[in-house]
């Protein structure tokens, strides 16, 4: 490896965005590692500025940082991911996010139809409280204990 293909972090930094604290940060939960000179000072492989891009997309996307390292733990160290790479990551948060979907238009669906119904009742609601189940424990809120 050449020292061209290196990056300190000022430089990893000033290429993605990203601050050095930041670059750190990642570093810590293991998204990106570093080289280390004889002086003890980090270096980047120019691979690691898609991989922190990477990570910056997926969280917007909504995912965690611990989804994201699932998801990283089998791209390849040492080279720039390929197409294959990406397409394996892409269609197993692909995956998550379908299951995400049919969660929340289940939701959507539950709520239009308890806005529909007008009951607007803890006792009668059918979605929520058939047969009046949390009545039989008493007055109050004793769901919540």
């Amino acid at each position: 490896m050449k020292p061209d293909d290196l990056l300190t972090i000022g430089e990893l930094a000033r290429r993605t965005g990203l601050s050095v604290s930041a670059i750190r940060f990642y570093e810590d939960k293991g998204l990106v590692s570093a080289l280390r000179t004889g002086g003890n000072q980090r270096r980047f492989l120019r691979a690691d500025i898609r991989r922190l891009s990477f990570v910056l997309i997926a969280q917007r996307l909504g995912l965690s940082l611990g989804e994201i390292a699932e998801a990283m733990a089998d791209l390849p160290h040492g080279r720039a991911p390929d197409t294959r790479d990406w397409a394996r990551i892409s269609g197993a948060i692909r995956s998550r996010i379908d299951a995400q979907i049919a969660r929340l238009e289940k939701v959507r669906e539950d709520l239009d139809g308890c806005i529909g119904c007008g009951c607007l009742s803890l006792a009668k609601c059918a979605l929520y409280n058939a047969g009046d189940k949390w009545g039989d424990t008493g007055a109050g809120p004793r769901v919540l204990r």
